[in-house]
């Protein structure tokens, strides 16, 4: 039997070692697996007008952040996996037509922005903050009557700043061969499609010991082995990006990102298709990632001198000179590098992965 605790006797300390009411519903929801942090959407009724404010789950794939959502999101690739990996035919996908509801929806939307549009030209602020809510909710509307794609903002977005394409010169060059189609990989032997499993990594920043700890700290490269860290997922996207236009197909993967013991990431890969190793090593090898930062690597304010912001400007000013300082676009305009370069280490694992053999149907056919 338990007893309900007195909080009128308890101690202020004795009170804070009881668990929060937030905490508890947390608990509740994880145990029946539901979101901890959804989202907060606004559903309109168009005939009834009836507003409702409907939960919808975040959708987070890591732990640390919503677990409910993190496991059904693992499950589910478990289940694309299972069903998908071993398909000799590719899955044929044929998009719905237009209704009615679609077209009308955007039809309205397209009015207003032109209204927007001339609003902003007139400086009526009050009637493009009422057009920008319209829009907002059409947009609602359009998502949950499942239209796809990019939908064109009120306000169109600056023009980004063009950096050169010509691949550096310290990096080999790549064949680029034009993308098929397909996602299936080679068939050998007439009964066989391997897979692969990749791992990459990232280079080496000094000697680590057995527990990852750096051997000799003055020596060991914190800086670039954070910047690394930062931007790793931009190289993995360059990587399969480089791997596609190399191998002409569409490569489809499934991979995880887990930390070595220096906290280095660490990328684990299952491949459908085979690729030669040489061919991933040289791919591997030929990728980077260009940060085009401005510079950040030496500190020029401190908490004994911080820039001051001016309201007249609008903008922080230098304490000495008075100068107005520059935002993040105008820095990035001025840069004739990148801040920093991400590249993969030498350390590239190839295994190829080879099921039972089984008949191919035009095989068992004849």
């Amino acid at each position: 039997m338990t007893t309900t605790p007195d909080t009128s006797q308890m101690t202020r300390a004795q009170r804070a070692e009881l668990p929060l009411s937030t905490e508890v519903a947390q608990a509740l929801a994880e145990q029946h697996g539901v979101c901890i942090r959804p989202l907060a959407m606004r559903r309109i009724d168009t005939t009834t007008g009836r507003v409702e404010i409907v939960p919808v789950p975040c959708g987070s794939t890591r732990e640390d952040q919503c677990p409910p959502c993190a496991e059904k999101a693992r499950r589910l690739r478990m289940a694309q996996c299972r069903e998908g990996w071993h398909l000799d035919a590719e899955p044929v996908t044929e998009r719905a037509a237009p209704s009615d509801e679609h077209t009308t929806l955007l039809a309205a939307r397209a009015d207003l922005l032109a209204a927007y549009t001339e609003c902003k030209i007139n400086g009526d602020t009050e009637a493009c903050e009422h057009i920008a809510a319209s829009v907002a909710e059409l947009d609602t509307e359009l998502r949950a009557a499942g239209v796809q794609g990019r939908l064109t903002p009120l306000d169109p977005l600056p023009k980004p700043v063009k950096r050169s394409t010509r691949r550096r010169q310290d990096a080999p060059n790549l064949p680029r061969r034009p993308v098929e189609r397909r996602t299936v990989g080679r068939v050998f032997a007439g009964r066989y499609r391997p897979s692969t499993f990749l791992t990459l990594t990232l280079d080496s920043y000094g000697r680590v010991d057995s527990d990852g700890a750096a051997v000799d700290p003055d020596r060991y490269d914190y800086r670039r082995a954070a910047r690394d860290a930062i931007h790793f997922p931009a190289l993995l996207d360059r990587f399969w990006q480089n791997t596609r236009r190399c191998v002409g197909w569409d490569v489809q993967y499934f991979g995880t990102i887990e930390p070595q013991k220096r906290g280095a990431p660490h990328f684990h890969a299952a491949i459908r298709g085979a690729i030669p190793r040489a061919e991933l090593r040289t791919i591997a090898a030929a990728t980077y990632h260009q940060v085009w930062w401005p510079a950040h690597d030496q500190l020029r304010y401190t908490d004994e001198r911080l820039p001051v912001w001016d309201t007249r400007a609008k903008a922080f000013t230098d304490p000495d000179t008075g100068h107005p300082l520059p935002t993040w676009e105008q820095a990035c305009e001025e840069l004739t590098e990148p801040a920093h370069v991400v590249r993969f280490g030498a350390q590239v694992h190839v295994k190829g992965i080879l099921g039972a053999p089984r008949k191919l149907a035009a095989t068992s056919a004849t």
